[in-house]
């Protein structure tokens, strides 16, 4: 059977408020939505998302097409970016490449990516601990995390080569049985979905 981690899509940029308030943008509600009209999305049984509103907003629309609840994990937040607050494109994409191509450092006081490495796969072991292997699970996050994440099951070394494309609203999926990745980062409402 076959889990999903899930990337918010867009959300509504803005500087004066904290960024895990920051909400999906009428083009991210529109993708969920188109999302969540696909066969997966109603073959879910368990949706876990992190407790930063753009997540929880793109969790709920899931539900709604899957009639089931959500959960909410504090432990699933974007790699903590706080020390900074809102960086401008351009800065925040090269903070970025700094996060991933030096994983035990801090940029200006950010989390480190392999604390937050830890941190991710944690929550999501934990919640696998708890669930039934023959049903499907979504995990709804964040692109830096679940990046992370993503590097953590492929055995890989962390690095931005793994991360999403651009825009967000995209997942990879795993096996349950054995946690082996199933599929590239795939945006939300192109993935087909697989067979069991």
């Amino acid at each position: 059977m076959f889990a999903v981690y899930i990337t918010h899509p867009q959300v509504n940029i803005d500087p004066a408020i904290p960024v895990p308030q920051w909400g999906l943008s009428p083009l991210g509600a529109e993708r969920a939505r188109l999302a969540a009209t696909l066969p997966w999305a109603s073959r879910l049984r368990r949706i876990v998302s992190s407790a930063e509103v753009k997540a929880m907003e793109t969790a709920g629309i899931l539900a709604d097409a899957a009639a089931c609840g959500v959960e909410i994990v504090e432990t699933m937040h974007e790699n903590d970016r706080s020390a900074t607050g809102f960086l401008a494109p351009p800065e925040f994409e090269a903070a970025a490449d700094q996060f991933f191509a030096h994983p035990t450092e801090s940029f200006r006081g950010w989390e480190t990516a392999v604390h937050a490495q830890t941190r991710i796969v944690g929550a999501v072991m934990q919640a696998l601990s708890r669930h039934d292997r023959s049903q499907p699970i979504a995990f709804v996050g964040h692109g830096g995390v679940g990046t992370l994440l993503r590097c953590h099951l492929l055995g890989m070394p962390i690095a931005r080569t793994a991360d999403q494309p651009a825009g967000g609203g995209n997942l990879f999926s795993f096996s349950l049985a054995d946690l082996s990745v199933s599929c590239d980062w795939t945006a939300i409402e192109d993935w087909p979905g697989v067979e069991r």
